[in-house]
């Protein structure tokens, strides 16, 4: 299972950049990596494990899979795209299609680079967009609301429901707060994500700084951290230039520059990074002489629904699931020798699957 993650950030911010450096990745990564597909606003990307690798290298696996994260290169914003103005409308459609938003804000001052409100002010630039965000949320529960009344009158449960999770968006959001802030019970989950409210997605606030500021951050990135904390998000500090010059060189002269700039890896590995933790993801792995590859699951997956990432199948079928942790495939060398070790696991259909899991599944046709 891999995820959607919208780009978005108001003109200048250097959100093109960051996307082009990302899909000229995907094209390089195309050759090894087969499901690496691009179209003309998406880019997918593999995710960076030293751990599959490592796998590999091991069980002498021919071909190395990794998971991989999309990106969306979101249409752009300005004020009032809540109403339609510039490409709003587009704009909020692209936006109900990810599960996250990475929203790249102006970290850097550059006199040749005009920004659209005549201000570097990245604080200020985050507020416009969730203004318009919560701005298309409001009107969409009002039109819903409107919708639902036949049936709330009718006793309908479902829509007594939603009518339920839509107010109590709507007092989130006139108190000028994002719906993500509302607690949710573990009943209503399913219902509140069927809303698709813009402002429930989590988001993760990109740094775009100067080459010089990209390994420290600068007082920009730092009112952008305590923002981020404030509200119970994430950021990363990125400088898209030095993205976009890397995306273009060597893996072994990247890796030399990287080291000039003071970086130990690309941005992009952190930004991925830091997409995993937010949307609360985990990796497995299958691995065997054919190939060894890397599966993303939620955390607190369960071992049949982890199986069906698969394949349909599995999940359906499931009979256990023989799963070996990361360190004891890896410290004792393979899988035959954890299983003589006595660390290989048969563990049914409760067992939740925990990151770096090597796993093996038997299932019933």
């Amino acid at each position: 299972m891999g995820f959607r993650m919208g780009i978005v950030g108001l003109p200048n911010v250097g959100k093109s950049t960051l996307f082009n450096a990302l899909t000229r990745t995907a094209a390089a990564q195309a050759a090894n990596f087969p499901f690496c597909t691009i179209e003309p606003n998406v880019g997918e990307v593999a995710v960076p494990d030293a751990r599959l690798e490592k796998l590999a290298g091991i069980a002498g696996s021919k071909q190395i899979i990794p998971t991989r994260m999309t990106f969306v290169d979101i249409a752009g914003l300005v004020k009032g795209a809540s109403k339609g103005e510039g490409l709003g409308n587009q704009f909020l459609a692209n936006i109900r299609e990810t599960d996250a938003i990475a929203h790249v804000l102006r970290c850097f001052e550059d006199g040749d680079v005009t920004h659209v409100e005549g201000r570097v002010d990245p604080v200020a630039d985050a507020e416009t967009i969730e203004t318009e965000l919560m701005l298309a949320d409001m009107e969409s529960i009002e039109k819903r609301m409107q919708g639902l009344l036949r049936k709330v009158r009718g006793g309908d449960k479902e829509a007594v429901q939603q009518e339920r999770l839509l107010k109590e968006a709507a007092a989130m959001l006139d108190e000028g707060k994002p719906a993500r802030m509302v607690e949710v019970a573990e009943d209503d989950l399913k219902a509140w994500k069927g809303l698709q409210l813009l402002t429930t997605k989590p988001v993760l606030y990109v740094c775009n700084v100067s080459e010089e500021e990209a390994a420290e951050g600068n007082a920009h990135s730092a009112a952008v951290a305590a923002m981020a904390a404030a509200e119970g998000n994430s950021h990363v500090i990125i400088s898209a230039q030095i993205e976009e010059e890397i995306s273009q060189l060597e893996p072994d002269e990247a890796t030399e520059f990287l080291g000039e700039m003071g970086l130990e890896e690309p941005g992009l590995d952190r930004l991925i990074r830091a997409g995993y933790e937010l949307l609360h993801l985990e990796t497995y792995f299958t691995v065997g002489p054919k190939e060894a590859r890397a599966w993303t699951i939620r955390e607190g997956t369960q071992a049949p629904q982890a199986a069906g990432v698969i394949h349909g199948d599995f999940e359906k079928g499931f009979i256990r699931a023989e799963t070996i942790a990361y360190d004891d495939f890896v410290s004792l060398g393979g899988e035959q020798a954890a299983k003589e070790a006595g660390k290989m696991r048969a563990e049914g259909k409760s067992y939740v699957v925990k990151d770096g899991d090597v796993m093996h599944f038997l299932f019933n046709t």
